[in-house]
């Protein structure tokens, strides 16, 4: 037993020594002594395997594992950009990082902001100041700056910019055109937050055959997605399953 706990002793320091020549938080110290050896697998595979093999799915396995231990780390460092430098890129990092955490009034604040001059019609801009303006419930705003993006051509026509619409339309009492928006985002968005929400959309407007049409699909899908977005996924399975059942 000896031996073992001398090599987890030195796989932990090697990975603490990791921690501090790359400017890891701090708290990835905690997690490896103080869980050995399995902390430890925990920052190799979160943090060191990706950062070597590179590519877009390591990164985001990596974000998502990041995200799941410290969900306000991006949002810290995002404020910490923007107070350091408040250009539109910081304020929009901050926006994205805030509605992340549900803080939709100050991401709707910071969209607003940063959509000023030049780039009052930005795509991305108006996109997140719309969600977040639904998210709070102001529809009516939200829809005057979707009917704005969608005059930008393929760049104001994206699967999300399409749910966002959808939204708007359906908490204005506009079914039919809530419908169409919905289901032309249900079927291009990755994930699936689009599918989710159309299928809640089809359960409250008497639909339910569709909507647990909707549901199996989110089930078959949901079954054979990487363990690490399981979670997300199952949220908005859950959202719609909660509105066929109310």
């Amino acid at each position: 037993m000896l031996p073992v706990f001398g090599l987890s002793l030195l796989f932990s320091i090697a990975l603490c020594v990791h921690v501090v020549r790359t400017n890891q938080p701090m708290f990835w110290l905690m997690i490896i002594l103080m869980l050995q050896p399995l902390g430890g697998l925990v920052y190799l595979v979160a943090i060191v395997l990706p950062s070597v093999a590179g590519g877009t799915t390591a990164r985001r396995v990596a974000h998502s594992a990041r995200e799941s231990l410290d969900p306000g780390r991006e949002y810290r460092e995002a404020g910490a950009a923007n107070a350091e430098s408040p250009t539109v890129h910081n304020q929009m990092r901050l926006a994205k990082a805030a509605a992340a955490l549900g803080r939709h009034d100050e991401a709707e604040r910071l969209f607003a902001h940063a959509s000023i001059g030049v780039h009052a019609d930005d795509p991305v801009l108006l996109l997140g100041r719309a969600t977040a303006l639904v998210e709070l419930g102001r529809a009516a705003e939200a829809l005057a700056l979707l009917e704005k993006l969608g005059q930008d051509g393929e760049e104001g026509r994206t699967p999300h910019a399409a749910l966002a619409l959808g939204r708007a339309y359906d908490a204005l009492g506009r079914p039919a055109e809530a419908d169409t928006a919905y289901q032309w985002a249900a079927g291009r968005m990755p994930g699936l937050e689009g599918l989710g929400r159309y299928a809640a959309f089809l359960a409250r407007n008497g639909r339910g055959g569709e909507a647990r049409e909707a549901i199996v699909e989110m089930d078959r899908r949901i079954a054979s997605a990487n363990p690490q977005f399981r979670r997300e996924a199952r949220h908005w399975r859950d959202l719609a399953a909660q509105a066929l059942a109310g």
